[in-house]
């Protein structure tokens, strides 16, 4: 019983989130929207929602696709390069390690050219044609925008 008044709670405020995207974004404009598998983003009411909308569209990640979704690769790193071997003998020792670490990864959010893992992989694909480095991936991320999709 309570594991369903949870679910229903986490669909009913990602419901007034919805509204309030609805509510920000002009009439005529469609929204795509990009959601991993999460059960609140499958919620009766949430499917409800979603169709009296035709300007919405879903579009799912892959199941087990986490490394798809920024918001958990972005926890993911702090794990890793902050936390993960990290000794917290209290829960604001911990969230301070955290905010330490947004900090200082703010001061400097950029990675140094080619030390992306998917632009190395992207290089190296045999599927993608050659080129400069000026081509790739931003070329092909442009190429794709432009679809309307």
């Amino acid at each position: 019983m309570l594991g369903q008044l949870h679910r229903r709670h986490r669909a009913v405020e990602f419901r007034k989130f919805l509204d309030a995207l609805d509510a920000a974004v002009p009439a005529e404009l469609d929204v795509h929207m990009v959601m991993d598998n999460y059960g609140t983003h499958k919620a009766p009411l949430i499917k409800t929602w979603l169709a009296k909308r035709p300007l919405f569209h879903v579009h799912s990640t892959p199941t087990y696709g986490s490394w798809l979704n920024l918001v958990e690769r972005g926890f993911a790193e702090i794990t890793q390069k902050s936390i993960r071997r990290g000794a917290f003998h209290s829960v604001p020792a911990l969230k301070k390690a955290i905010r330490e670490y947004i900090e200082a990864h703010s001061e400097a959010p950029s990675p140094s050219p080619g030390s992306n893992p998917l632009t190395k992989s992207l290089r190296a694909s045999p599927a993608l044609p050659r080129g400069p480095p000026s081509l790739m991936p931003t070329t092909l991320i442009k190429r794709t925008a432009v679809t309307g999709h």
